[in-house]
Parts: C-alpha cells; structure tokens; sequence
C-alpha cells in the first residue's frame, strides 16, 4: 500500500507485515513506484490511443516513441522493418527520422491485414517514398522473403516486433527476423507490459506467461550472439534515473 504525503513530499509504503518506509519523492524508488502505477492506470485509461505522428495515429507511449528514436540515431539503419502496421503511425515516425537523417533507407511495415483506409492514407502520405507496406502474416515464409528483397548485403537493419503478441508467435518472429539483424543493431520485441496486465481491462489472465517478454527469455537461452540490452540515453543528468518507463520492458536485443 502506498500513500502519497504531497506537503512532506514523500511516500509512505506499508508492506504486508505493516511495515513502513518513507521514500522522498526526489529518489529513483519514488519514481519507479508512482510510475509503475501510472502505467498501469494509462493502461486502463486507453492512454496511448490519444496521440498521433504526422497525421496518422501512433498507438505507443511517448517515451518508447523518444527512445526508440534515441537508438535509430546511433544505430544510422539503412532498413527497419516493423510487424504491425495498424493506422501506421510509428511507420511514418520511422520514416520521418530517416528523412530528417539524410538517409536513403526504407521502412517495411508487415501486416496480417491492413485495412483500406489505413493503406488508403498511407500510399497518400507525404512521406511513401520512405516506406513499403507488406501485407500477410509476419511468420509466413513468403511474406519473410518479400521483406529480404529490400535488404542489400551491406546493409544495417533495425527490428521491431509489434503485431500478434502471443508468445509462440513472438517467438516465430524472433527467429526468422533476426537473422537480418546487424552487429550492434537490435531486435525489439514491444509489449512486453502485457504480463503486468492480466488482471487489467482489455487483458487475459494467460498474460502472465502468455506475453513478448517470456518469448524473449526463451530466445535469449538459444541465441548467444544477442544480448538483452536496455540501450544507454544519449542524454541524462537527472538524479540517478537509469530505467525506461516503458510498455517495453526486456525488449531490446542487441546483435554483438
């Protein structure tokens, strides 16, 4: 149990016993604790369906949109391929970066079904030329060769999981599209919160063990050449902050 004392600034936590600990609001702890509730309440609240990126919905938490982009820099990828098109916003993020970057690369988007008028809008944006839209199910074979075609030998790609988030089908994913993961780029599988969430609206109790971040365990036993890797923050002066708020939690792999 937590209770918030706004005028002495700080948190009381009872554990089960009816121990108390005091926690300053200014400590790393206050912000881990008051944020994972947040998270939990944005949850319930449908938070992250109130945004957009350049007129097309993006369905994420603003600060997973700010890191992964953190990471596009350094990484400089001449191709990301994303499952999971829905309205395309973080397609358009993508390929807005990579235009504000100066690179020629692409973004592919795959999709199990895209319908017409998301693709409708998306063949029509300002930004098309950046990017390629596949549609068919992420794990087919067919559909994984059409993403290959647009990979030459010398380039970097970037990955992103964010379609069907059962764990087996994670796990397909994982193996098939980190084979056109480069040295130092990532795979990321996304929404790994789902197995906080299975008590939640809108959730399933197998969520518990049912999720990306279990698919991503089970990866890591028989994967060596990645790691799991929380990619470090170009920028960071706050007092001893050092974890994402994220809806990603154990998501980045990185290819060493």
């Amino acid at each position: 149990m937590i209770e918030i004392d706004e005028k002495s600034a700080i948190l009381k936590l009872k554990n089960a016993n009816g121990e108390e600990e005091i926690i300053p609001f200014s400590s790393p702890k206050a912000f881990a604790l008051i944020s994972k509730y947040w998270l939990r309440i944005g949850w319930d609240t449908k938070h992250v369906y109130t945004f957009s990126w350049l007129g097309r919905p993006i369905i994420q938490l603003p600060e997973d949109v700010l890191r992964i982009q953190e990471v596009i820099y350094r990484v400089k990828p001449d191709i990301i391929i994303e499952t999971g098109v829905a309205h395309g916003g973080s397609i358009v993020f993508y390929a807005s970066i990579l235009k504000a970057m100066g690179l020629q690369g692409k973004v592919i988007g795959v999709d199990i079904e895209i319908r017409p008028h998301n693709r409708q809008a998306l063949e029509a944006h300002e930004l098309k030329p950046y990017f390629e839209l596949i549609e068919g199910s992420s794990i087919d074979v067919k559909v994984v060769e059409k993403v290959a075609s647009f990979i030459k030998p010398n380039s970097k790609v970037l990955v992103l999981l964010d379609s069907n988030h059962t764990k087996e089908h994670v796990l397909n994913e994982l193996y098939l599209y980190s084979e056109f993961v480069t040295k130092d780029s990532y795979i990321v599988a996304t929404d790994g919160i789902m197995k906080d969430l299975s008590d939640a609206p809108r959730s399933n109790p197998d969520w518990k063990e049912n999720n990306p971040f279990t698919a991503v365990q089970e990866f890591l036993q028989k994967k060596s050449e990645f790691v799991l890797e929380q990619p470090a923050w170009l920028f960071n002066e706050s007092l001893g902050l050092n974890e994402n708020i994220t809806y990603w939690p154990g998501a980045y792999l990185k290819r060493i």
